[in-house]
């Protein structure tokens, strides 16, 4: 039975959404015969990402929606081609499951709204893993079609010869282009169901799992980013992040409502993202943290050549945010910065501001409307205010649950994100790291996030991993894993030293590795398994 309090709650949140939707330009008049089309599509569509398109389409036919190497198609050509798109996939069924292994660019996009206008059951694949776990995910997901980059040629070759393999970002000759060009122009009804989206976890501590993200119709996802990020309608979105990931692809659904121009590169060139922001008047930058961080790299000189001026939102997500590259960005770039923790299974669940961010760098934020965050003990009870616990939230925006038929650990309605941090009192949340990670050395625990943000702190760091790697006598010791900054003259000695004058001294890294890079995935998260892999414990604690 909904009470007063759930009216009133409700109530309030239809107001709160209302005035960021003003604000960023969505409730603006417009062309009343547009206006009136627009309404149709979202009627008949509803907001899923084909339905978005469909309506931007109808109120703005002729704004650029995608800028990529390959030129600009506005929004009424996007429309035309995916309607073609979906049409040629339903030669392969009434709604064929689609695994797309591609690189940001236009056939990306393209695939994933033609498979949500045919209601088809999309699997998002990672470009980061290897092609025997591509084939496995190919089978464990029961994918009938394969849509993929070329470059992915030995996984195209690895494909089942039951899965029909559709080659994409080929060009003006290429598969995908020629399906769009032959199929023809017939009135596309939208599907009796809704297609799921199945986004791939990070695999940074197991074997990826598939979360069914499925559609949910309204407009409280988008409301939940205005309410932290004043994206506008009509911004011009440079989207770096993967599409493929959580992160990527919320954002592409946040540009298409709000009929913004699209820029995308198949890869990150951390000049070049520069040179496209000046370039395509970018106003708005979609990224993971190293990349930034790998902005900041360039020498001035060349960063300082490219009119960065226009960019009012930088926006990161996917891995953490290291409090020094947080002030270090805004820094170089202004108040721009914007920081959103959350996971594959929640999307976002807390949003830092450049406000947030100079008061304390190393938060990830607050909870946006509509979101719940608390901080658990092991008994499911509520930690005192500054108190490190279990991450708990609930949303509208939570999976369905793993296609393993797996779930997530549940408490009072909330998720468990599978990190621990705290709460301070102005609400604001601190990540310490996952509850996995955490090194239990001597009967003592030691959060790897603490030691990073000691050792980044030194001038001669560029970034740094901590882990905990077995040990014989106390069950765990601290490894500490440094990429030293060019001409950085750090040695063994030095970065324990740092440490012990600022932590604790079960915290001091007995392990110090020096290494040229960090492993990583392609939304930027430290591969810490592959670390204490690679660099086994009886040759730890050399320079």
């Amino acid at each position: 039975m909904i009470g007063p309090s759930d009216i009133g709650r409700r109530t309030a949140s239809v107001a709160r959404a209302g005035g960021m939707f003003a604000r960023s330009g969505l409730w603006k008049p417009g062309p009343p015969l547009n206006v009136a089309r627009q309404l149709g599509a979202l009627k008949r569509w509803g907001t899923v990402l084909g339905g978005t398109v469909a309506s931007a389409a109808a109120r703005d036919p002729d704004r650029t929606a995608i800028v990529d190497d390959a030129g600009e198609l506005t929004y009424r050509q996007v429309d035309a081609r995916t309607d073609r798109l979906a049409t040629a996939l339903g030669r392969f069924g009434e709604a064929p499951r689609v695994a797309v292994l591609c690189r940001n660019h236009r056939g990306m996009v393209e695939s994933l709204v033609a498979c949500s206008k045919r209601g088809a059951d999309l699997v998002m694949l990672n470009t980061g893993m290897s092609t025997a776990q591509l084939v496995t995910v190919l089978r464990e997901q029961h994918v009938e079609i394969v849509i993929a980059d070329p470059e992915f040629a030995d996984f195209l070759a690895a494909v089942p010869k039951t899965v029909r393999v559709i080659e994409a970002g080929g060009g003006a000759d290429g598969e995908l282009e020629t399906l769009v060009a032959t199929a023809p122009d017939l009135e596309l009804a939208p599907p009796p169901r809704p297609g799921r989206t199945i986004v791939l976890s990070s695999g940074t501590s197991g074997p990826p799992k598939g979360a069914d993200r499925r559609s949910r119709p309204g407009l409280q996802p988008l409301a939940s980013i205005l309410s932290r990020i004043p994206l506008r309608v009509h911004d011009r979105i440079l989207i770096e992040a993967p599409l493929f990931h959580t992160w990527g692809y919320a954002m592409l659904q946040t540009a298409v409502s709000l009929r913004a121009t699209i820029v995308l590169q198949r890869r990150f060139e951390p000049e070049f993202t520069l040179r496209l922001i000046d370039a395509a008047r970018c106003s708005a930058l979609i990224a993971v943290p190293v990349m930034l961080q790998r902005v900041l790299e360039l020498p001035d000189e060349v960063r300082l050549r490219h009119d960065t001026s226009g960019l009012r939102i930088a926006a990161v997500s996917g891995s953490a945010l290291p409090g020094a590259l947080a002030t270090a960005f805004m820094d170089a770039y202004g108040e721009v910065l914007y920081n959103l923790y959350g996971s594959t299974e929640a999307s976002w669940v807390t949003i830092a501001t450049p406000a947030d961010l100079r008061a304390r760098p190393d938060t990830a934020g607050t909870p946006p409307p509509g979101t719940r965050v608390a901080i658990l003990d092991e008994r499911g009870e509520p930690v005192p205010t500054g108190g490190t616990g279990r991450i708990f939230a609930a949303n509208e925006l939570l999976f369905a649950g793993y296609t393993s038929g797996d779930t997530k650990e549940m408490r009072d309605g909330m998720m468990s994100l599978g990190d621990v941090g705290h709460l301070d009192s102005e609400g604001r949340l601190f990540v310490e790291g996952r509850d996995d990670d955490m090194i239990v050395s001597g009967g003592e625990n030691v959060f790897p996030s603490a030691v990073e943000e000691v050792l980044a702190a030194l001038p001669d760091v560029l970034e740094v991993a901590v882990v905990g790697v077995p040990d014989d006598d106390f069950g765990q010791r601290t490894a500490a894993f440094v990429v030293l900054r060019e001409g950085g003259r750090l040695g063994a000695d030095d970065v324990r030293a740092h440490v012990r004058d600022h932590l604790a001294r079960f915290a001091v890294p007995r392990d110090v590795h020096f290494l040229d890079e960090l492993p990583r995935n392609a939304t930027g998260k430290i591969l810490r398994r592959t670390l204490v892999a690679e660099h086994a414990p009886d040759t730890a604690g050399k320079d």
